[in-house]
């Protein structure tokens, strides 16, 4: 594969404008070179989408540590995200505990007033865990799926302008200590020229990164739907595990009265 003289060229002219950042971000660093300070509005944008990653980032981890508290799940189910397949459906413990009981309970035969009972306990088991399973899926996709998904997109997009925001900022005044260096009217008219077209790089991408810092904010509606669904479904989730209990309690309650 050749490598053009244009090529090189633009090869060139990246070094150099990489090589001009760091001397600018340096001499910054050092306390000799003045730097362009960000308008007020724009850093309390930032320190609210900052907030906003912070706490996304520890609700999603938070949640999975509740929802999925088994490290080795959560590393397979990581897999299989990397890999574009549904994450897999396993049983949850309360129903493999439910399985051992009513296996446990046909072996000691249903005549038996302990096997029968296992066998009642076992089913019980796993209903509610069947019910914590549903709980889980509907956590996942309707509540932590959707804010790892705002860390991914939404973040990720305003990290990567904000940093070409920075590289423009130390264009800009590097182009303004050029200006204050030249010497003679032609190079003062380049350093201008030169000036005016980082100024105008510079305050386009402010303009940018301040509509994507903004829309932050409107996400917050989104995410307290998310909440909602969270909620519903650790609701529906734990009326379903008490009324099983109840009605088994009561069941076995009985059967203990009437077989003293």
């Amino acid at each position: 594969m050749s490598i053009t003289k244009m090529d090189l060229k633009k090869l060139a002219g990246q070094a150099g404008q990489y090589l001009t950042r760091a001397v600018q971000y340096t001499e910054e660093k050092l306390g000799n070179a003045e730097r362009t300070e960000f308008d007020g509005h724009y850093e309390t944008l930032v320190k609210q989408s900052d907030a906003a990653k912070l706490w996304t980032e520890k609700l999603v981890a938070g949640a999975q540590s509740v929802v999925i508290p088994n490290p080795g799940n959560r590393v397979e189910d990581l897999l299989f995200e990397k890999l574009e397949k549904r994450r897999p459906n396993r049983l949850s413990n309360m129903e493999h505990l439910g399985l051992d009981m009513v296996q446990a309970g046909n072996e000691f035969g249903q005549g038996t007033a302990y096997g029968a009972a296992l066998l009642k306990v076992g089913g019980a088991e796993q209903r509610v865990g069947l019910a914590e399973r549903d709980f889980v899926g509907s956590a996942v996709t309707d509540f932590m799926e959707p804010l790892q998904k705002f860390l991914d997109t939404e973040i990720k997009t305003i990290a990567r302008e904000r940093r070409l925001l920075d590289n423009k900022r130390l264009d800009l005044d590097a182009a303004k200590g050029r200006l204050r260096k030249a010497r003679n009217l032609d190079s003062q008219q380049a350093a201008e020229a030169d000036l005016r077209i980082c100024q105008a790089e510079f305050d386009r991408q402010t303009e940018i990164t301040k509509l994507l810092l903004e829309g932050v904010r409107s996400t917050q509606n989104t995410h307290l739907k998310h909440l909602q669904a969270f909620v519903a479904a650790q609701a529906a989730y734990h009326q379903t595990a008490h009324l099983a209990m109840m009605e088994l309690k009561t069941e076995l309650d009985r059967k203990l009265c009437s077989n003293p």
